[in-house]
């Protein structure tokens, strides 16, 4: 049975990085997106946006937090030649 990847301090902390940009930037698009409108209904077009990053930062939480070892690995890297 594949070892569970403990997640390192660095990995932790670029991804706690990636949702403070992913706060500040979904907030500063959906308060900016309707300025200049004058009353007129305006496509939300930072909706897609915020949903195609948001899955970006669930595929960050689960990369760093259910990774697991590969037991061929070092086999697969002995028989590319890349571990002489």
């Amino acid at each position: 049975m594949p070892q569970k990847i403990k997640p390192t301090s660095k990995q932790i902390s670029m991804l706690v990085l990636h949702v403070v940009i992913f706060a500040i930037g979904s907030a500063a698009m959906l308060l900016l997106y309707d300025k200049g409108a004058n009353g007129k209904w305006v496509y939300p077009w930072p909706a897609w946006t915020v949903a195609a990053w948001g899955l970006c930062l669930i595929g960050h939480f689960c990369i760093v937090f259910t990774s697991t070892e590969d037991p061929g690995y070092d086999t697969y890297r002995k028989q590319q030649g890349y571990d002489n």
